[in-house]
C-alpha cells in the first residue's frame, strides 16, 4: 500500500492508528514541537524527535524510500555518520569516548527521513513559523531577563540569557531577522505596506536585542554576510546601494548607543593581545590555539585522520606550561568544524562533509522563500562553522538538519519530476 492511501481495497475507511495520513500529521505537530522547543529545551528536543521518528516510520513506502536515499543530498548526510562510526576502528582513545564522539553525527540521519517526509506534505511552512514565534518570545523574555536577572530560567544566566548560552540564542536571532529579508521585500513589492512593517518590526528586535543586550561574537561576523548574499540575489544594485548605505548609518548609531556591541567588537583585538604576548586563555587566543595544533595533529594523520573520538587524548599529550596557560588547555572540539573533521577523518572526512554542504546549497539554487529560508541554514552553518563545530553541536545542528530537511522537501515536492505521484504524496487537510 502505498503512503498515501487512506482506504482498504474494499473502501472502507482506515482505522487512525493504520491510516498513514493519520500518521503524517501527527508527524507534522511533533516537528512544530521540536521547532517550538529547540530555542528552549534539549531534553524536549531529544523527545519529540523520537516521537515524529515513530510517527514517521508507519508512512512510509519502502520501495521510494529506498528510491531517495540514492540521492547526494541524502547519502551524504549518511556517509558523514558512517564515517564516525568507522572511524572508530582505528581510534586509540577510549571506546567510551569514540561512542560519545559519534552522537553528535547521529543527527544527520533524520535528514533523509524529513527529506522524504516534507515531499509529501505541505505543512512544513507550519514547522518555520513555530520557530519564528518561539525565538521572538525568547527575544521578549530576553529583554525582561536583561531588565530582571531573577527571572532566569537557570541559577548561572549570562546577561540577557534566559536559557541555554549568548551563542546558541546568537543563532537563533540573527536566522530569524535575515530571513525575514525575503518575505518582507516580497510584501513590500506586492504593496502589502501593514504585513510588511509588522515583519520588519520583528526583524528589527532580533538586531537590535543583539546590538543592545548580548550578541556572539559569531553571529556579529556572519551576519552581514548573509544579509550580503540576500542583496544579491534578490535585489538591484541601486537598491543595494541604499540599503547598504542606511545599514552603515543604522551600525553608526548602535555603536554609539551600545555600549555591549562596542566591548563585543572591541574583544576582538584585546583577547588577540592577552594570547600574544601573555599566553592567557582568552576565547580567540583559545581558538587560535586550538586550530595550530589541530593543523598539526592533520599533518601528522592527513589521509584518514586519528580516528573517532580521538582529539581530547592528542590534545592532552599536546598540552604545555602552566595550568592556567593558554597553551596548556585540553579540549575534544577545536571549535572548527573542518578542523574536528580532519583530526578525527582527514581528507576523507573533509571531502564528505564540503561534498554535502554542496549539495544541500545546490539544492536551493531557486527562487522563493522555501528555498531561501535553506539556502540561508546552509550558509549560516558553513559560515559559523569557521569559529565552531556547529554541525556537530545539539542546537545549531538540530537547526541545520530541520532547516535543510524541511525546506529541501519542500522543494522536492514542488519540482514536477521528483514530487511522482506513485511515490504517494499525503494528502492537504
Amino acid at each position: 500500500m502505498s503512503a498515501g492511501a487512506a482506504h482498504s481495497p474494499a473502501g472502507v475507511p482506515l482505522p487512525a492508528w493504520r491510516d498513514p495520513q493519520a500518521w503524517a500529521k501527527t508527524a507534522d505537530i511533533t516537528a512544530v514541537l521540536i521547532a517550538l522547543s529547540l530555542p528552549w529545551s534539549t531534553s524536549l528536543v531529544g523527545i519529540f524527535v523520537v516521537v515524529w521518528v515513530i510517527a514517521v516510520l508507519p508512512t512510509l513506502d519502502p520501495r521510494a524510500f529506498l528510491v531517495s536515499l540514492k540521492r547526494p543530498i541524502c547519502i551524504l548526510p549518511i556517509a558523514l555518520f558512517a564515517l564516525t562510526l568507522v572511524g572508530t576502528l582505528w581510534s586509540d582513545a577510549a571506546w567510551g569516548a569514540r561512542f560519545y564522539a559519534v552522537s553528535p553525527a547521529a543527527k544527520l540521519l533524520a535528514l533523509p527521513l524529513l527529506l522524504y517526509h516534507y515531499q509529501r506534505s505541505s505543512r512544513g511552512m507550519w514547522v518555520f513559523t513555530a520557530f519564528l514565534i518561539s525565538c521572538s518570545l525568547l527575544m521578549a523574555f530576553s529583554w525582561i531577563v536583561a531588565l530582571h536577572p531573577q527571572f532566569a530560567l537557570k541559577a548561572d544566566a549570562e546577561y540577557g540569557v534566559p536559557v541555554k548560552n549568548y551563542i546558541d540564542q546568537s543563532q537563533e536571532f540573527a536566522l530569524c531577522a535575515v530571513a525575514l529579508a525575503y518575505p518582507i521585500i516580497s510584501l513590500l513589492r506586492a504593496k502589502k505596506i501593514l504585513p510588511a512593517l509588522l515583519l520588519v518590526a520583528i526583524a528589527l528586535s532580533f538586531l537590535v536585542n543583539m546590538a543592545f543586550v548580548i550578541v556572539s561574537r559569531t553571529a556579529l561576523v556572519t551576519v552581514p554576510i548573509l544579509l550580503a548574499v540576500f542583496a544579491l540575489l534578490h535585489l538591484r544594485w541601486r537598491n543595494i546601494a541604499i540599503i547598504a548605505g542606511l545599514g552603515i548609518v543604522l551600525a553608526g548609531l548602535a555603536w554609539v548607543a551600545s555600549p555591549q556591541l562596542r566591548s563585543t567588537i572591541g574583544s576582538f583585538s584585546r583577547d588577540y593581545q592577552l594570547y600574544k604576548e601573555r599566553n592567557i586563555p582568552t576565547s580567540m587566543g583559545l581558538r587560535m590555539e586550538f586550530w595550530k595544533k589541530s593543523m598539526q595533529f592533520f599533518v601528522e594523520a592527513p589521509v584518514f585522520g586519528h580516528g573517532t573520538g580521538s582529539t581530547r587524548g592528542l590534545f592532552e599529550l599536546a598540552a604545555t606550561g602552566s595550568k592556567t596557560s593558554a597553551t596548556a588547555e585540553v579540549i575534544g572540539n577545536p571549535h572548527n568544524q573542518t578542523l574536528n573533521v580532519a583530526v578525527q577523518w582527514g581528507v576523507v572526512g573533509i571531502v564528505v562533509l564540503y561534498a554535502m554542504w554542496l549539495s544541500h546549497l545546490l539544492l536551493f539554487r531557486g527562487d522563493g522563500l522555501v528555498a531561501w529560508i535553506g539556502l540561508l541554514v546552509v550558509v549560516q552553518n558553513i559560515f559559523t562553522s569557521l569559529f565552531n563545530s556547529h554541525l556537530f553541536d545539539f542546537h545549531e545542528g538540530w537547526m541545520y538538519v530541520l532547516g535543510v530537511g524541511i525546506a529541501g522537501g519542500a522543494l522536492l515536492r514542488a519540482d514536477p519530476i521528483d514530487a511522482a505521484p506513485e511515490q504517494g504524496n499525503y494528502r492537504k487537510s
